[in-house]
């Protein structure tokens, strides 16, 4: 069983007055087989996370157990591991197939065993015609898939991925998110993947953990964390565009954020709250409208986001619109602590 727990896991750098605290008593648990995104903006602890889990950071407190082991002390050679990295670090003078088999020569696995495995590999990730060209014959894309295959070959317990679509054009990063997903549902091994992009997260996690400042503020399938988002926080960074919370709007009680969603806002035409059209942005099927909720003729109101889709008529800059929140789709939060809370 190659699960991944996490008890009360701590980082810290320095000692003393200089000591600083960069991960917060993470508690969470991968189960066997499952693909978990760790999400959140840069300098979150996000990769700090997984290099603990990798062995390249020392744990301050608490444990990290893989498939029941607790791994704290142990190198990361003994943690039966594979990483794919953001640079890919491949080596230049060998070709695919080499690059692919150098950890298992390493090991000294059988010359046989080595291809059969390169080439399943391969077989998977459509590298097949690919494996006696150096790294710079090859697209970005088809360099990343010979960094999957390298992890691949080594048939580990755990897959940890660290940003590996960052260098990779939107079209490409579509296609590998892709690839990447069918890999896994062959496969099936417990992957743990870091992003600060929550499109990727969204699409690709069975779970996600959605880290802030060291701390994890959510962990859940990603209908979880868009539909019913545990804190402020998570519910402005999870969602393109954000979802809109509104401490003044009318009908919030003291002590209260309304949050909703700019797909989740309508145009209506009597008992609704006024809204000032201030920016449209046109993205083809749909219409972002952005403009001041809540106040009067003179000005004033919160900065909100109305998504249309392409069937309404638009406004025009300057329009004063009605809209509405969508009864069953309205979130609350607590002002001061940011957690969800029950209307």
């Amino acid at each position: 069983m190659a699960t991944i727990e996490f008890n009360n896991v701590i980082k810290r750098y320095g000692t003393g007055k200089k000591v600083n605290q960069v991960i917060h008593g993470v508690t969470a648990e991968v189960q066997d087989g499952e693909f978990v995104v760790i999400v959140g903006p840069s300098g979150c602890g996000k990769s700090t996370l997984l290099r603990m889990v990798a062995g390249l950071e020392e744990i301050s407190d608490g444990t990290i157990s893989i498939g029941g082991r607790v791994v704290n002390h142990l190198e990361p050679a003994e943690r039966d591991i594979a990483m794919v990295f953001q640079n890919y670090a491949l080596y230049p003078h060998m070709s695919v197939f080499d690059n692919m088999a150098y950890g298992l020569k390493i090991k000294k696995v059988p010359a046989a065993e080595i291809k059969a495995r390169v080439d399943k590999a391969a077989a998977i990730l459509e590298l097949g015609h690919l494996l006696e060209r150096k790294p710079r014959e090859l697209s970005g894309g088809q360099r990343q898939r010979v960094a999957m295959g390298r992890a691949i070959v080594r048939q580990p317990q755990v897959f940890l991925f660290d940003e590996p679509l960052s260098n990779l054009d939107a079209k490409l990063r579509a296609q590998t998110r892709l690839e990447i997903e069918k890999l896994h549902r062959e496969l099936g091994i417990t992957s743990l993947f870091v992003t600060h992009d929550q499109v990727e997260a969204m699409t690709l996690a069975e779970r996600m953990m959605v880290m802030n400042a060291g701390r994890m503020e959510q962990f859940g399938t990603p209908e979880e964390v868009y539909h019913r988002p545990a804190t402020t926080f998570v519910a402005g960074f999870i969602g393109a565009p954000p979802m809109n919370l509104l401490k003044e709007a009318p009908g919030v009680p003291a002590g209260r954020f309304l949050g909703v969603r700019p797909e989740h806002l309508r145009v209506v035409a009597s008992d609704g709250w006024r809204m000032r059209v201030e920016t449209i942005e046109m993205l083809g099927a749909e219409r972002l409208i952005y403009g001041y909720l809540g106040g009067s003729e003179n000005g004033g109101g919160e900065w909100a986001i109305l998504r249309m889709n392409e069937t309404e008529a638009p406004p025009a800059l300057g329009d004063t619109l009605l809209v509405a929140p969508l009864d069953d789709r309205v979130h609350w939060f607590d002002a001061d602590s940011g957690t969800r809370v029950e209307r």
